[in-house]
């Protein structure tokens, strides 16, 4: 009888213990330090301002850990994904405003976790030698093409959003990217006697960036490589167009 009595209680105390309707205020202090989500989310941004991003991050995941459904969880998964993206850790920031996105697809912060994939990936493309002695479009274009993609993502699904807006600029510079990485794909293929595909090439930048500064070359080197392959009539076509079109182009292109 005693040992009935003795397991029942052990076996009403672990009840207790797991019960789902328990308080977790205790948890919650013990992951929080007794601090509030607002002392967390200050004393992070006390940290940021001192230049110890890795600790603010600390402090933003303990908001996420101890009180998940606060507004200050909300920011911290953004503020995470944005101080990873300035730390230059692309894929993590990637995956934290992927995340946030399939956690929190509808909130009137979800279009600047939209805005966010877009900055990393245009951020991964650039280089601090750019516009000095490289040129991001001479180099692989994936992220620029990545970031291009959730740039019209963002616009697509929030058109009324003040980061679509910012995208639809950013839009512009990332099309011009992109055509001018077709122009030196072209040039590379008549520079190695591949006339027709550079034609192609710079049919292509015509055909989908047609308000973009490298169309001027386009023409140009599309009349240099009709004549290549003696079809000196359509090289003259385009000559005319180039001229009428663009009075005072002179290349920006050499050829080998």
């Amino acid at each position: 009888m005693i040992k009935s009595s003795i397991l029942l209680l052990t076996s009403l105390f672990l009840l207790a213990s797991c019960s789902p309707f328990g308080d977790n205020k205790n948890v919650n202090n013990s992951i929080s330090n007794g601090l509030s989500p607002k002392e967390l989310y200050k004393l992070s941004e006390l940290k940021l301002n001192a230049g110890s991003v890795d600790q603010a991050i600390d402090q933003l995941e303990i908001i996420i850990a101890a009180y998940p459904g606060s507004k200050y969880a909300i920011q911290a998964r953004l503020d995470i994904s944005y101080n990873l993206l300035k730390q230059k850790k692309y894929n993590l920031a990637l995956v934290q405003a992927d995340e946030f996105i399939e956690k929190y697809p509808a909130l009137n912060s979800t279009p600047y976790a939209y805005y966010l994939r877009g900055a990393i990936e245009e951020e991964r493309s650039s280089s601090i030698l750019d516009n000095i002695i490289t040129d991001s479009a001479q180099r692989d274009v994936k992220s620029v093409k990545d970031a291009y993609n959730y740039y019209i993502l963002l616009i697509d699904r929030f058109p009324s959003s003040k980061y679509s807006d910012e995208a639809k600029t950013k839009l512009i510079r990332l099309k011009n990217t992109l055509a001018r990485h077709e122009f030196f794909v072209g040039l590379y293929y008549t520079n190695n006697k591949a006339y027709i595909a550079s034609i192609n090439r710079c049919k292509y930048i015509i055909e989908n960036y047609p308000n973009s500064p490298s169309i001027p070359d386009a023409l140009s080197l599309m009349s240099y490589n009709y004549d290549e392959i003696d079809a000196p009539i359509l090289a003259d076509d385009l000559r005319v167009i180039l001229k009428s079109n663009f009075p005072s182009y002179s290349p920006s292109y050499s050829l080998n």
